[in-house]
């Protein structure tokens, strides 16, 4: 078996790429599984030079897909984020961005029936325990990637994933707010703790020195930020409800500023040894969340307006991501949607199997 390699399709989804592989086509045993993703990716190394991986943790990334035996849900979806450097894999938070390209995956392995023009597919993301519904074009029963839509990080067009988020409302930590504050003092420095599907630690980048506006190259190679910006994190992890973050790609360091471009605040996040070139889908839920609770970091420098629906651009290194929120009447939030692009890349096998 090892010399047949194994089945997957590689494909990008919104800004991040990565395998994706059926549950079945993977070894049941987890320490097995991720032996053969750390193969697969080529990690640990920098050049990740002998696998398939990019150098990079936007591309060093893997979803498991199954059919779902869950009351109104059609596939489960667990996201593994295989580290470039370091032999971990780790399935401790979600990823939005590869999430767009799960229903693309499900309906071409036949796991969900495509309808004509568009198909929707409910997620169950094992990560967190929470459903996403994506909506994927089917043009005449088939996934078409082609497409007008734009999303900044990604270059040209492609076909739409619009996805939505519901209850995902401490999906990691328990709540919201993990500390029960909009606001917290740690080692000095003033951050708003958010889990709205991916916990998040937002300081305000005056807080640290910068303007905010830093390309991620710069702020990677200031190495007294990133200790600075890891000793906090460690710091939140277990206040977060996160125990030991040390092995852990979570919490999200998110620095936050008043935005640049006309949108509601600007980022430059953490995941977490990495500035990202982009921003997280479910990151964004959580940095706009933040934006709409009186007194966080974010909210004292964001701009938001208006009331009820809102829709709020998240600006990053390359661009922005707009989430749309829902509130009810007492201006809690009800849900989000985000607008993804996903495509397929390469359809086979891929080998990884170490010689006995």
């Amino acid at each position: 078996m090892a010399q047949d390699g194994t089945r997957v399709m590689w494909m990008r989804g919104g800004t991040s790429k990565g395998g994706v592989f059926l549950a079945e086509d993977l070894p049941a045993d987890v320490a097995s599984r991720d032996a053969l993703l750390l193969r697969i990716m080529g990690s640990p190394d920098p050049r990740q030079i002998d696998g398939m991986g990019g150098a990079d943790p936007l591309t060093s990334k893997v979803a498991v897909v199954s059919r779902s035996q869950r009351e109104g849900v059609d596939v489960e979806y667990l996201f593994l984020q295989v580290f470039v450097d370091r032999a971990i894999v780790s399935d401790a938070q979600n990823c939005g961005n590869m999430l767009s390209a799960v229903g693309p995956f499900a309906i071409e392995r036949g796991i969900v029936v495509a309808r004509d023009g568009e198909t929707p597919v409910s997620i169950f993301m094992a990560n967190t325990g929470q459903v996403a519904t994506a909506l994927v074009q089917t043009p005449k029963g088939k996934v078409s990637y082609l497409g007008s839509a734009q999303i900044d990080g990604v270059p040209g067009t492609a076909a739409p994933v619009a996805l939505t988020f519901s209850d995902t409302e401490g999906s990691s930590c328990g709540s919201l707010l993990p500390t029960g504050n909009t606001q917290d003092l740690v080692d000095g420095t003033v951050v708003t703790m958010i889990d709205n599907g991916m916990p998040c630690v937002l300081v305000a980048a005056g807080e640290l020195g910068l303007r905010g506006d830093e390309p991620p190259a710069e702020l990677e190679a200031d190495a007294a930020l990133c200790a600075r910006v890891e000793a906090l994190r460690l710091l939140c992890g277990p206040m977060m409800n996160l125990g030991d973050v040390s092995s852990k790609s979570v919490p999200k360091m998110t620095i936050v500023s008043p935005p640049g471009n006309g949108g509601a605040i600007r980022t430059r996040s953490f995941i977490p040894h990495h500035c990202h070139k982009a921003i997280g889908v479910l990151g964004a839920v959580s940095v706009a969340s933040a934006c709409l609770l009186e007194d966080s970091v974010a909210a004292a420098i964001a701009s938001t307006g208006g009331d009820g629906r809102r829709e709020l651009s998240i600006e990053h290194p390359t661009g922005e991501t707009t989430v749309i929120v829902e509130l009810d009447q007492q201006e809690r939030i009800t849900s989000a949607a985000i607008l993804r692009t996903a495509r397929k890349l390469m359809d086979g096998v891929v080998f990884g199997e170490q010689a006995d």
